[in-house]
């Protein structure tokens, strides 16, 4: 079974009073095991720079799509669009990214809620 680049498919965000970002987020890779999976997936400004990761400690073979948690994001003063990617074990980075725009509620591929 081959297994290309992990996509992010979706992204629902949770921004409290502060301004910390509260992601889940949805992946697919078609992880084949140990050698191969999707290992962790990022927060980054439009220019590249990590903001947070979310390290995945196991493959997901039959748990496809999968949703996990990225809490507590604080984005860099000015940051007003972050991009969230996945990486896998053998392709990196490469998949389909997510563009959020955090002035927006919605977008292409994710949603954005304020407490208040």
């Amino acid at each position: 079974v081959y297994a290309g680049e992990a996509d992010v498919e979706f992204v629902s965000i949770l921004e409290n009073r502060n301004g910390n970002l509260y992601l889940d987020v949805t992946v697919r890779h078609s992880d084949s095991g140990w050698d191969h999976y999707a290992n962790w997936f990022r927060v980054t400004t439009e220019d590249g720079t990590e903001i947070a990761r979310r390290v995945l400690a196991h493959p997901h073979v039959d748990e496809q799509p999968f949703t996990r948690e990225l809490a507590g994001v604080v984005l860099p003063r000015g940051v007003k669009v972050i991009i969230i990617e996945a990486h896998d074990m053998i392709h990196n980075y490469g998949g389909k990214q997510i563009r959020v725009d955090i002035t927006k509620p919605t977008g292409d591929g994710y949603k954005i809620k304020k407490t208040k």
